[in-house]
């Protein structure tokens, strides 16, 4: 699964945008530098049910923003994307 997919899913799960989550994890001070990705894992458990893989998709956007490794763009592995950033707007407005 792409992370793009992993991100559309945690949206149909949730029913909140990537972005909408990225702002209240900054609210809470999830992207603090400091705060371990199990913490973040804890709270999207808690608050949305997510498991760990959709979970760390997350993690990877509140840590470090929406651009990911090249090396999962236009490949044909398990992980591959199509951009190197991921669109955190909504499924609805993503460009085709």
């Amino acid at each position: 699964m792409s992370f793009q997919a992993y991100l559309d899913t945690i949206e149909d799960k949730t029913g909140l945008t990537p972005r909408q989550l990225l702002e209240i994890a900054e609210s809470k001070g999830f992207s603090d530098p400091s705060v371990k990705a199990g913490t973040i894992l804890k709270w999207l458990k808690a608050d949305y049910d997510l498991g760990r893989g959709h979970g760390m998709a997350l993690v990877h956007v509140i840590k470090n923003g929406p651009k990911i490794d090249n090396k999962h763009v236009g490949t044909d592995g398990t992980h591959r994307d199509e951009s190197d950033t991921l669109w955190l707007d909504g499924k609805a407005s993503k460009p085709a």
